[in-house]
């Protein structure tokens, strides 16, 4: 079994409230820091970079 790396937003400021994601060869899984044993989501890495080009897109 594959351990997992997580690791948080750099856009997380204090850390209070914030996700993390970890990477696996063919996604990306999200969840939330505060609850770190609960639900994941998991994306295909093609969407997931689909999703970070329009996001930053907005932020910016």
């Amino acid at each position: 079994m594959q351990t997992l790396h997580w690791r948080k937003s750099t856009y997380s400021g204090d850390g209070s409230n914030c996700v993390e994601i970890a990477t696996t060869p063919t996604a990306v899984l999200v969840r939330d820091s505060k609850a770190a044993s609960g639900a994941r989501l998991a994306f295909p890495r093609s969407v997931w970079a689909d999703f970070l080009s329009r996001s930053v897109k907005d932020v910016c």
